[in-house]
């Protein structure tokens, strides 16, 4: 059996709920703002 990839890792690490083949809650634990970006996301 090999080892987990970083991503299914992460992914265990971050899902809240779920069933396998539903979508899934993950939680996000930091947020990114680019000073010259962000203000179109935000309007």
């Amino acid at each position: 059996m090999a080892g987990k990839s970083i991503f299914d890792k992460l992914w265990e690490r971050h899902v809240i709920t779920g069933q396998e083949g539903q979508p899934q809650l993950m939680y996000v634990d930091q947020h990114y703002i680019h000073e010259v970006t962000s203000p179109q996301a935000f309007q």
